[in-house]
C-alpha cells in the first residue's frame, strides 16, 4: 500500500435533517442508518482503508465528537483524531490538516471525503480514487469526483465540465449553486453536469499551493502554527486561533478560483443519504413501497412509507402514504417525504 496516500474523513456534521435519530450529540455518522451491524463512518473508514494505509486516514471532527471515534475505530490512535474547536466550514478544516500532513509527508496524495455516504460499489469506488491519485501525482492539479445525474435534484451542487474535452478527467468550467428545478431540468438536458458530492483529490502541495494564492489572509493565519503541528504545543494554538478563521467552503474559497480544477464522473453508485427520503432510496421495500428498519408492523391502506423505530417496537399504521415514521426514545415524528428538507426548519425551532 502506497505510504504517500493519505485521507481527510470528513465528520464533523450535524445532520439536522435525520432527526430525531441524527443529533448534535450523536449526528449521523456514527449511527447504522440502514441496518447493516456498521456505522456510516465504519463504513467508510473501512473503504478507504482498501486503498489508504489506515495510519494515515485522519478524522476531522468536533471536539465533542471525539470519545465516539475512538470508540467506533478502535484501530486508530488519538494523534488521527483532528479536532476542531469551532465550526468553520470545510475550507478552513481542511487547510489545517493538509499543513499537518505536508509537515508528516511533504509528498503526499490526498483525499478528502464525507464519513457518512453511501457507496455499495467499493471495488470501483478504489479504482476511482486510484486513477485520481494517478492524475494527481505528477500535476499541479485539483481534482473532484462527480456523480452522473439520474434525476433534476435541486438538493445538490452541479459542477460544469468543458463538452469539449474528450479526455475521461475533465476541465472543470464552473461549479454551480443548488438549482430550482427548473434550472436542473436545463443542466440534465445539457449533458456536461454532474452532482458534486464533496469528494476531492490533490498533492498536499497543490492544495496549499491554491490556499496561499487564493487565500492569503487565511493561509498566514494557519500557518503561523507551522512549527506547532504534530507537537503537543499544537492543541493551544489551535484553540486560540482556530474560532477566528473564516468561515467559508472549500467550494468558494479555492474551487471556484483555480484554474487547475478537473472531475472525473464516478463509476460507482452513491447516495449521499442526506435526508430520510435519500435513506428511503437505498432500503428494500415491501409490496407496498414501504422501508421498515428495526420496527414490527402492521400495515392497511400505508404505502411509499418509511418508517423506523427503536427495539423492534409494533407499528400499526392505516392511510398513511408517503410519510416518514421516526420513533426515538421520547420523540415521535410523523412528517411528509413532501417536505423532509423543512426538517432542519422544525429542529431550529425546537432548539
Amino acid at each position: 500500500m502506497n505510504k504517500n496516500y493519505y485521507a481527510i474523513l470528513m465528520a464533523g456534521g450535524v445532520g439536522s435533517r435525520f432527526w430525531p435519530v441524527s443529533t448534535k450529540d450523536f449526528p449521523k455518522q456514527f449511527h447504522d442508518m440502514l441496518g447493516t451491524g456498521e456505522t456510516l463512518i465504519q463504513k467508510t473508514f473501512g473503504r478507504l482503508s482498501q486503498i489508504i494505509p489506515k495510519e494515515n486516514i485522519l478524522i476531522l471532527t468536533n471536539e465533542s465528537y471525539n470519545d465516539i471515534v475512538l470508540e467506533q475505530l478502535p484501530s486508530i490512535s488519538q494523534d488521527q483524531i483532528i479536532l476542531e474547536p469551532a465550526m468553520r466550514n470545510t475550507a478552513p478544516c481542511i487547510l489545517y490538516a493538509s499543513m499537518k500532513i505536508k509537515k508528516q509527508n511533504p509528498n503526499a496524495l490526498v483525499l478528502v471525503a464525507p464519513s457518512d455516504h453511501w457507496i455499495e460499489d467499493e471495488l470501483q469506488f478504489v479504482s476511482n480514487i486510484q486513477r485520481s491519485f494517478d492524475f494527481c501525482e505528477t500535476q499541479d492539479n485539483l481534482m473532484t469526483l462527480g456523480i452522473l445525474p439520474t434525476f433534476p435534484n435541486t438538493g445538490y451542487g452541479y459542477i460544469e465540465y468543458d463538452k469539449l474535452d474528450s479526455r475521461p478527467v475533465k476541465k472543470v468550467v464552473q461549479f454551480r449553486e443548488k438549482p430550482d428545478y427548473a434550472t436542473a431540468r436545463q443542466f440534465i438536458q445539457q449533458r456536461n453536469f454532474l452532482w458534486n458530492a464533496g469528494i476531492f483529490i490533490w498533492s498536499v502541495k497543490s492544495v496549499l499551493s491554491a490556499f496561499e494564492k487564493f487565500q492569503p489572509e487565511m493561509y498566514a493565519h494557519f500557518f503561523k502554527g507551522y512549527d506547532l503541528y504534530n507537537t503537543p504545543e499544537e492543541k493551544s494554538f489551535i484553540q486560540q486561533n482556530y474560532p477566528s478563521a473564516e468561515n467559508i467552503s472549500i467550494d468558494y474559497a479555492i474551487l471556484e478560483k483555480a484554474p487547475n480544477v478537473f472531475v472525473m464522473s464516478a463509476t460507482f453508485d452513491w447516495n449521499d443519504l442526506g435526508t430520510w427520503g435519500s435513506l428511503y432510496d437505498k432500503l428494500p421495500k415491501d409490496e407496498n413501497y414501504n422501508a421498515v428498519i428495526n420496527a414490527e408492523v402492521l400495515l392497511e391502506d400505508a404505502s411509499n412509507n418509511i418508517i423506523r423505530t427503536q427495539g423492534k417496537k409494533l407499528v400499526v399504521i392505516d392511510g398513511l402514504n408517503d410519510y416518514i415514521v421516526v420513533d426515538k426514545e421520547n420523540v415521535l415524528l410523523i412528517y411528509p417525504k413532501s417536505k423532509e428538507q423543512d426538517i432542519k426548519k422544525v429542529v431550529s425551532k425546537l432548539n
